[in-house]
């Protein structure tokens, strides 16, 4: 076979040349971010944070534009769909990732580098994920209306549910891996492993916090991934939308975690948002079986406007927070001065 008749092979209902295309733009993306957007250890500020986001953002919708000339309309519609659903799901991470690095007390330095090696791990873990739910959709078209109902009951759980205690040191499966692997208590630089040497004299090979820090973030993105990817299946079952769609909303969100993380506690009202969208997606299913395929542009146009509702009714009710502490930022450095 020759390297024409290889691209042009069918892989999951999409080109070979496809998929490489997309592979090649995120070994690009990766490339850039540890080798030349981000060489070294150094604190990722706010506002670099918003252009790396914004960077990664105008990428996704670039590809987006390209799946719309390439696949159609109706393709590209679904990417931007999917990519919007996703990105708004993860939002739910940076607070889980935020607490992961407080609990390991994760300088702000290696936090950027921990981000970068998950989304390794993220890349083929979502792989594996939406791989066994095509092939489960292709062989149990029924299970659609499972995973319709899955969203619903969630979004309606999440809807009367508030923000629970999260212990990130009872996690069964990160006991386990201190179990197999010895932990060191303390940071060496940005290494995951380093080696200490025994009262017997001998030296050893541990993991450090840092390691523990990268497990728990891949735990956290297994358990999201449990709401996300039925998400993206119920707006299209296309592997290629689905994929494609988690991982550029996954590397932009990493790109935006130092930005929100600081501020995540001001979008109270985007869980509510959320819950709306996983219960209107969920429905979709059952609509499109037993009335009619739903418009795609209607779909679109519904989830950006209620996600954006969220958000600018979080941001305005939460608005007096901000008032307050820069009040209190003011009388502080009045203080200050006085003294």
């Amino acid at each position: 076979m020759d390297i024409a008749s290889l691209f042009a092979a069918d892989f999951l209902g999409h080109s070979v040349a496809a998929w490489t295309l997309f592979m090649g733009v995120v070994v690009v993306l990766l490339v850039l971010d540890l080798g030349v957007l981000n060489r070294g250890d150094h604190e990722i500020g706010i506002r670099r944070s918003l252009i790396l986001s914004t960077f990664y953002i105008s990428v996704a919708l670039l590809f987006g534009a390209w799946v719309w000339w390439d696949l159609g309309a109706e393709s590209g519609m679904l990417f931007l769909t999917g990519f919007v659903v996703e990105k708004s799901l993860a939002l739910d991470n940076i607070f889980v990732i935020s607490l992961i690095f407080g609990a390991f007390a994760i300088p702000r330095a290696y936090q950027h580098r921990v981000l970068f090696w998950g989304i390794l791990g993220v890349l083929v873990l979502r792989a594996i994920m939406i791989g066994l739910g095509a092939a489960l959709i292709s062989s149990f078209g029924w299970i659609l209306y499972f995973f319709g109902a899955f969203l619903i009951i969630t979004g309606i759980k999440m809807m009367f549910s508030g923000h629970e205690p999260i212990n990130i040191e009872d996690n069964r499966i990160l006991k386990l891996v201190r179990r197999v692997i010895p932990v060191s208590p303390k940071l060496d630089g940005h290494n995951f492993f380093t080696h200490v040497t025994k009262p017997d004299g001998k030296v050893h090979r541990v993991a450090t916090p840092l390691f523990l820090a990268l497990v728990s973030i891949e735990i956290a993105d297994i358990v999201f991934a449990v709401d996300s990817v039925p998400a993206v299946f119920a707006i299209t079952t296309d592997p290629y939308i689905v994929y494609t769609s988690n991982i550029f909303a996954i590397l932009g969100l990493r790109a935006l975690y130092f930005a929100l993380a600081a501020m995540v506690h001001r979008f109270d009202y985007l869980k509510y948002a959320l819950a709306l969208v996983l219960v209107i997606v969920g429905g979709k299913i059952f609509w499109t079986h037993l009335v009619g395929p739903v418009n795609t542009f209607v779909s679109l146009g519904s989830t950006i406007g209620i996600l954006a509702a969220g958000v600018l009714l979080s941001l305005w009710k939460t608005r007096n927070e901000v008032e307050i502490a820069d009040q209190s930022g003011d009388s502080d450095v009045s203080t200050s001065r006085t003294q």
